[in-house]
């Protein structure tokens, strides 16, 4: 590996995480540190937090068997074991790599399972649209039943709005998206016999083919019955956490559906587990509801690194049994 190479890594893994630990400093650093400590000592019912810990982890199972839907929607063979520790594992690399958990779980399949890597590229960006119109749908409906919570809470953080319509008041956005589409017709229509521009076209069919995986599927109401289990159980290890604390107890379900949302947008920035964004929606959430500041980092600092722990634990166990497992298949194959 060149110095390119080992410093594009690092810039991968360091960068990100910079961001968000700039972002988490900035969120405590003015606030009681030995209240947040006290909380994390004495106020917290831990066994509760375990609990909410399985939720996590039969989302994450289920997810597996989702994906494996669309995957055999595409003709292939596959073991579902492999399915479901690539999705485990998935997650421990994006503790690493932030986004690049999604490549590393299609890589794992195609490698035990000889699929083609581009078709299972195309069922991932499925499951992955199939999230995102998921949240997509839980926040608008949040936004039309509690107007009033967002109205509040760019009130208070004015940063965010304006940072999100200046980006689209920017002509330039608009020219770079045009001059973009515009180089890919020419490369593709007056460059068509170029070897690189014909691998590529090929990646693209091949993705192509993944993603129609789901209108070629079968159980296509399995596939939505599984998708609202994995968002339903999303949901419970979010919110079973709430009591574990006293000052988050009495809040409700609707309260904790809009933490939920909220800080499932902050998942969504780029840096590792959510780290710093996650936090900022969170504790801004629960300020809104009338949570003392100090009592909200304390939840958010709790929660996040517990559940980001469970989810190293658990996707460690599917980056180790999935060459254990196919070891096992291969011995008993030459036997």
């Amino acid at each position: 590996m060149d110095f390119k190479s080992i410093l594009r890594t690092i810039l991968k893994i360091f960068l990100p995480l910079f961001f968000g630990g700039l972002l988490l400093w900035f969120l405590y650093r003015e606030m009681d540190v030995s209240e947040i400590w006290r909380v994390i000592k004495e106020g917290v019912r831990y066994d509760i937090i375990g609990i909410s810990l399985l939720f996590g982890l039969a989302a994450n199972i289920v997810r597996g068997f989702r994906w494996g839907l669309l995957i055999s929607s595409l003709g292939e063979r596959f073991k579902m074991s492999n399915v479901i520790y690539a999705v485990l594992g998935n997650y421990a690399v994006n503790l690493v790599l932030p986004r690049v958990g999604e490549v590393w779980r299609c890589g794992m399949i195609t490698k035990y399972d000889k699929i083609s890597f581009t078709k299972l590229l195309g069922t991932l960006l499925i499951d992955r649209v199939s999230d995102t119109i998921m949240v997509g749908l839980i926040t608008l409906c949040i936004f039309i039943f509690n107007i009033n919570f967002f109205t509040s809470f760019f009130a208070k953080n004015p940063a965010l709005l304006e940072g999100f319509q200046s980006m689209f008041n920017s002509i330039w956005i608009y020219v770079a998206v045009i001059i973009f589409l515009a180089g890919i017709w020419f490369v593709f229509t007056y460059m068509s016999n170029f070897t690189l521009v014909q691998k590529a076209k090929a990646m693209l069919h091949n993705v192509w083919e993944g993603m129609k995986s789901i209108w070629l599927m079968e159980h296509k109401v399995r596939f939505l019955i599984e998708t609202f289990l994995i968002w339903g159980g999303y949901f419970c290890y979010f919110y079973i956490t709430f009591y574990a604390f006293d000052f988050t107890r009495n809040l409700g379900i609707s309260v904790g559906l809009i933490a939920f949302t909220m800080s499932s947008i902050g998942v969504a920035v780029p840096v590792q587990g959510g780290i710093g964004p996650w936090h900022f929606m969170v504790i801004a959430t629960l300020v809104c509801f009338g949570v003392n500041e100090s009592d909200a980092a304390a939840f958010a600092l709790v929660v996040h690194t517990v559940q980001t722990i469970w989810t190293g634990i658990c996707g460690l166990f599917g980056v180790v049994a999935l060459p254990l497992t196919n070891r096992e298949l291969k011995t008993a194959t030459a036997v």
